[in-house]
């Protein structure tokens, strides 16, 4: 008799960073729910949508969990992420993605941005149908293998809003799972925190460009934004209002590099 075959398997995209690795590691050998663990090593620098279809090809569960090395899953994380899938209530499912002890502005600005895109996933105004950090996503394997990431998405913006979108025009939408928790690294600084959201702002021109009907959001998406933001505190808030410039500001900057 060979081994029994896992049902979830949990894939992490990792590029130089070990230390992070392991406390990743760590956090999924805590689990309470028996999990197989993929590792992608993007050694190439291909891109974390690649790692994730690498890991789906090489995982074995008919579940495929997503969460990232900066990351650790709380103890029933996947246990309770899983759960609506094992019941056959969703092809695909989401958590929360929250901030460690010790968050920065910048990390709280984070937070506010993403928690105000997943609770706007369903809104008909928002930018991001059905919206997913793949920090913390579950699918079937069979959706996976109908819809994988996009390759062409080179760095970690806008793939994961890209296949959100996607699996959310199929009926797929990922059901949100607010007891599903990962507590993500802090430590950003303010000027780490622009430069992401300027590289977010390129991957939004590259969403908005690879499929029909993307359009920017409403006035009162952004005004909902900018609220959430100072929720926070006033130097997130601070950093969400400068974030909107440095994300027009990687839009702009990917037009003019198409147009060369």
């Amino acid at each position: 008799m060979g081994e029994e075959r896992p049902r979830v398997s949990v894939v992490v995209p990792t590029r130089d960073r070990p230390q992070l690795l392991k406390r990743c590691q760590a956090a999924l050998e805590a689990q309470t729910l028996s999990i197989e663990v993929v590792v992608v090593e993007d050694a190439e620098g291909r891109g974390p949508a690649w790692a994730r279809n690498e890991g789906v090809r090489r995982a074995q569960g008919e579940i495929i969990c997503f969460t990232d090395d900066d990351c650790a899953p709380a103890p029933g994380w996947a246990a309770a992420l899983t759960a609506p899938i094992l019941a056959e209530e969703a092809q695909a499912t989401a958590g929360r993605t929250l901030m460690d002890e010790g968050a920065t502005p910048a990390d709280r600005a984070w937070e506010a941005i993403v928690g105000y895109l997943q609770e706007q996933a369903a809104s008909p105004g928002t930018t991001s149908p059905g919206f997913a950090p793949t920090a913390n996503l579950a699918c079937t394997r069979a959706l996976l293998q109908r819809l994988p990431f996009d390759e062409s998405f080179s760095a970690a913006a806008g793939e994961d809003r890209d296949w959100s979108e996607r699996a959310t025009r199929q009926g797929a939408a990922p059901r949100l799972v607010a007891k599903a928790l990962v507590f993500h690294q802090p430590g950003m600084s303010a000027r780490d925190f622009l430069r992401q959201q300027c590289r977010y702002g390129q991957g939004a021109a590259q969403y908005r460009k690879s499929g029909q009907d993307r359009r920017a959001g409403s006035h009162g998406f952004y005004s909902g934004l900018l609220r959430a933001g100072f929720r926070s505190g006033r130097a997130s808030g601070a950093l969400v209002c400068a974030a909107q410039v440095a994300t027009l500001t990687g839009i702009l900057s990917a037009r003019s590099a198409a147009r060369r």
